[in-house]
């Protein structure tokens, strides 16, 4: 059961990955004030639940480990 758990989670790292991929990108291109204050916005709170996520797949694998 945990095993499906932790391959969602590995699902929603890598969606967040992608959206921080994608936002880095947005900004490369040259976006007005407004937007990029918006994208710098939803970096930091994609950051912060990508790392929520690393920390629940992390304390998963800690208790599968023997």
């Amino acid at each position: 059961m945990s095993e499906i758990i932790i391959e969602k989670l590995l699902e929603q790292r890598d969606f967040y990955l992608n959206t921080l991929k994608q936002l880095e990108f947005q900004l490369v291109m040259e976006p007005s004030e407004n937007e990029n204050n918006d994208i710098e916005k939803l970096q930091v709170t994609t950051i912060h639940q990508l790392k929520k996520v690393e920390q629940e797949i992390a304390y998963l694998l800690s208790r599968k480990s023997p």
